[in-house]
């Protein structure tokens, strides 16, 4: 039979009626890629965006259409994946919208390898061995949105990249430092994906990332010891999991205002210093699981849209009753819909039923399997 207070503990979180309930933030109009990816996803995405106008140039059908050979070209996509090339391909049709190249034995792109693909929308040079690109082989894809270039050796991010570029993913390389400067000129980018690169703090210079408008960045699977300077201030989403980051100090956030989903899991977080997350007010998310925290962070009772809770897996051994709810309804505009507690040395049983009058699902809690 359950003890009394865990049976006021399901009755605390059975749905209760709420002035508001907003769904988990979700996002929108990105692809999250493995080391191999359908491209179905990418030409969908494409034509969504042409159909919401998209500009290109119409290019006059060639009398002889070519294609490079042992390559699938098709409604103005290439597919050359998976092929063993040492190169990039000639006879690439010059009305190309997307031109795929992933998962070959590329090791640079040269010059010209691109000359006369001003149309093309998407480039996938995913899961090759490229190290060298020429500082100039982008410049004829004056229309480019999309470059995925994940799983290569580059040591660093390219140089000239399209002003039309909205999203770069350069996750898996070798990049270990990211100058002032980088990415000026961007400012229709709207997603970098970086992580998986031996970067350091140290590596991220003042003004890497001036002239940015992101809504999206990762770096995760690095080697930060703490959250990043200098971050753009549009960011709607930052993961910086899975790297060596020790503690959240009080200006770590200060610029991130407009952030929805902040994921810290599988660091070294001991310590988030009061009022840290006071900056982050319009959070919807946040991932602090697979750390080192031996109580609930403060101020989360404050934050009004706050949904989502991940803390599973820290020492967290016990839980206030007003940990994560603020004392009076009328401050909390959207109710959690996710609260993850287990593998920490909570005694369940002991915790106030009250410290969950705030969740909107008695499911929407997770406790129990702690392993000593």
């Amino acid at each position: 039979m359950l003890p009394f207070t865990v049976l006021l503990l399901l009755l605390y979180v059975t749905p209760l009626p709420i002035s508001s309930v907003a769904l988990p933030y979700k996002q929108q109009g990105f692809l999250d890629l493995g080391k191999n990816f359908n491209v179905e996803g990418l030409m969908m995405m494409m034509m969504n965006d042409e159909e919401e106008g998209s500009a290109f140039e119409e290019v006059h059908p060639l009398e002889h259409p070519t294609c490079p050979f042992g390559c699938q070209c098709n409604l103005k996509v290439v597919q050359c994946s998976d092929l063993g090339l040492a190169y990039v391909p000639h006879d690439i049709p010059p009305d190309t919208r997307l031109l795929d190249l992933q998962g070959n034995q590329i090791t640079e792109i040269r010059e010209t390898d691109f000359k006369g693909l001003s149309n093309l929308y998407a480039l996938v040079l995913v899961n090759n061995q490229i190290s060298r690109v020429h500082p100039r082989a982008f410049v004829p894809l004056r229309r480019m949105q999309k470059l995925y270039f994940s799983h290569n050796l580059l040591t660093a991010v390219p140089k000239n990249l399209p002003p039309s570029l909205v999203e770069l993913r350069i996750h898996d390389n070798n990049i270990k430092k990211v100058p002032a400067g980088t990415f000026s000129g961007l400012g229709s980018m709207n997603c970098i994906e970086m992580g998986r690169n031996p970067l350091k703090n140290s590596g991220l210079e003042p003004g890497a990332f001036d002239g940015l408008k992101l809504n999206f960045l990762r770096i995760s699977e690095a080697k930060l010891t703490g959250i990043p300077k200098g971050l753009p201030d549009s960011l709607h989403e930052l993961h910086l999991d899975n790297n060596q980051i020790q503690a959240i100090e009080l200006a770590d956030l200060r610029e991130c205002e407009h952030l929805y989903r902040l994921g810290l899991g599988y660091n070294e977080i001991r310590h988030i210093e009061h009022g840290s997350l006071f900056y982050a007010q319009n959070l919807r998310e946040l991932h602090l699981n697979n750390n080192h925290l031996p109580s609930i962070p403060a101020g989360l009772p404050e934050m009004k849209y706050l949904q989502v809770v991940y803390l599973h897996s820290n020492n967290i051994s016990h839980v206030e009753a007003n940990d994560f709810c603020p004392e009076g309804f009328s401050m909390k505009r959207t109710f959690y819909n996710g609260i993850s507690l287990f593998d920490n040395p909570i005694k369940y049983w002991e915790v106030d039923p009250s410290t969950f009058r705030c969740v909107n699902d008695r499911m929407a809690i997770q406790f129990g399997n702690h392993k000593k």
